[in-house]
C-alpha cells in the first residue's frame, strides 16, 4: 500500500449549522480516517447571513474530544484575544485529557473586529493584537508544565498565519505546526521565509509540520507547489450539513 503524498483534514464551521448536523459531521469525518479534524473560533458568521446560528469553539471541542476516536482534534485557529492565556492553557490540557492525546493548540492573532466589538474585546491594531499572541504563547507554554495533571498527549501548539516580520518569526521560535491560506505560489513563498527565520532562530525547519486550507480540490499542479513548500497536511473545508465527499474526493487524489 503506497503512502499518501499528504494527510488530509476537515474543517467544520459551526455557522449556519445546528448542533446536530455537526456532531453528525465531525463523526463521519472521524469514521472516513482523516487525520484531523477542526473547527474555527469566531462568534459570528464570516460569510453569508450575519445573524445565522453559530456555536461557541471550546465547548465543542470538548463535545468533538469525546465523540470522536481517532482524528486529531483542534481549533484553526483560537483566538488568543478571548480567553486568559492560563485559562486557555488550563482548558487545552482538559480537552487533551478528555480526547486521549488528541488535542492540537491553534493559536492566532485575532481580525474578525465584530468578535471584538460584540464581545467587549479591544480591538487594538494588527501589531498590538500579534504582540499580545506572542505573550499567550509565553504564557501557555510556562503554564502547561505546572497543571495537575499535564497534558496526556503532546499537545503540539500550532499557529495560523502568513505575516513575514512577525508571525512567521514567532512560528520559527515557538510552534509545532504552521497553518496558511493563500495562492500556491504565496504558500511556497511564505514557506521559505519560514525557512529563512528558522535558519535566523536556530531551528530544525523540518521540526515544523506545515498545514494548509486548501479551498476546492487542488489540481496536480497545485499539489506539486504544496509538495515544494513542504505541506504535509491539506485540510478540507466543509459546509452545512457537512457531507464527507470532498474529504473523501481530496483523500483519493493524494493517495499515490
Amino acid at each position: 500500500m503506497t503512502t499518501p503524498r499528504f494527510k488530509v483534514g476537515a474543517n467544520l464551521p459551526p455557522q449556519g449549522a445546528t448542533m446536530d448536523q455537526l456532531r453528525a459531521g465531525w463523526a463521519a469525518a472521524d469514521a472516513l480516517g482523516v487525520d484531523s479534524i477542526w473547527t474555527w473560533d469566531h462568534f459570528y458568521p464570516l460569510y453569508g447571513d450575519p445573524d445565522a446560528t453559530h456555536f461557541e469553539c471550546w465547548s465543542m471541542l470538548a463535545a468533538m474530544a469525546v465523540e470522536t476516536t481517532h482524528a486529531r482534534i483542534g481549533a484553526l485557529v483560537t483566538c488568543q484575544a478571548y480567553r486568559n492565556a492560563d485559562l486557555l492553557a488550563d482548558m487545552a490540557r482538559t480537552v487533551d485529557h478528555l480526547s486521549r492525546g488528541r488535542l492540537i493548540l491553534g493559536l492566532g492573532a485575532g481580525w474578525f473586529e465584530r468578535d471584538f466589538d460584540e464581545y467587549g474585546y479591544e480591538f487594538g491594531t494588527p501589531g498590538s493584537r500579534l504582540a499580545d499572541l506572542r505573550t499567550t504563547v509565553e504564557r501557555i507554554k510556562a503554564r502547561l508544565p505546572k497543571l495537575n495533571p499535564v497534558p496526556v498527549g503532546p499537545l503540539p501548539l500550532l499557529i495560523g498565519g502568513g505575516g513575514e516580520k512577525v508571525t512567521l518569526k514567532l512560528v520559527a521560535e515557538h510552534a509545532d505546526m504552521w497553518n496558511v491560506i493563500g495562492s500556491p505560489e504565496d504558500i511556497v513563498h511564505k514557506s521559505k521565509v519560514l525557512d529563512e527565520w528558522c535558519d535566523k532562530v536556530g531551528r530544525d525547519p523540518k521540526a515544523i509540520e506545515r498545514t494548509v486550507l486548501a479551498m476546492g480540490l487542488p489540481d496536480e499542479a497545485t499539489l506539486d507547489a504544496y509538495e515544494t513548500a513542504g505541506i504535509t497536511l491539506l485540510i478540507a473545508p466543509l459546509e452545512p450539513p457537512f457531507d464527507v465527499a470532498p474529504v473523501q474526493a481530496l483523500m483519493e487524489a493524494v493517495a499515490g
